[in-house]
């Protein structure tokens, strides 16, 4: 297994100390190949649009090791990039003890991905772990359904559920964190 600061604060390639951003943000699946990097990349591209670059770390693992140091599945790279959205150069990592002291907001792919890293979780980071797709109310479904056996269309589908959750994900943020947001891009202090 290999270790990893949080990566990807959107715009640099240094996340920086904690307290320089606004938030910490974590996706989980499986293996970090399909969903969970998926939901990193898409979510990325939400913060750039927003000119929220740099204020938002980001980063995904899975709670397997099933993958370590693997790319994103290519079908899951091929979705994305067909929207615009480059996940190539991500890596899986399996979740570590750390994370749940390193980020502010670790949103887990379905629901047994949210027991496993309550499981793991210490208590003062339980209320952390959250449902990703409690980020998008209207979807059909509570969980974002694991495309690695299906085809095509099952990618696609996928993609669709954490856009909705990703736009959810960044209002949310906006609405309420919004006094961290302004003063972190505060250059005043």
């Amino acid at each position: 297994m290999t270790s990893r600061e949080p990566r990807r604060t959107v715009g640099s390639a240094n996340p920086g100390p904690r307290e320089a951003l606004a938030l910490r943000v974590l996706f989980v699946c499986t293996g970090n190949i399909c969903r969970s990097p998926t939901a990193e990349g898409v979510f990325r591209h939400l913060l750039r649009e927003a000119g929220l670059e740099g204020l938002v770390a980001t980063d995904s693992a899975g709670t397997h090791d099933y993958h370590v140091g693997d790319p994103p599945d290519p079908r899951s790279a091929a979705c994305a990039g067909r929207r615009g959205i480059d996940i190539s150069g991500l890596r899986a990592r399996r979740v570590r003890p750390s994370d749940f002291a390193d980020f502010d907001l670790i949103l887990a792919m379905d629901r047994g991905h949210r027991e496993a890293l309550l499981r793991q979780a210490p208590a003062e980071a339980r209320e952390r772990v959250r449902l990703f797709l409690d980020y998008a109310p209207d979807a059909p479904v509570r969980d974002v359904p694991d495309p690695y056996y299906g085809g095509e269309n099952h990618f696609d589908e996928t993609f669709v559920l954490i856009e909705a959750a990703s736009h959810g994900l960044l209002a949310a943020l906006v609405r309420d964190r919004r006094d961290v947001l302004d003063r972190s891009g505060d250059d005043g202090g």
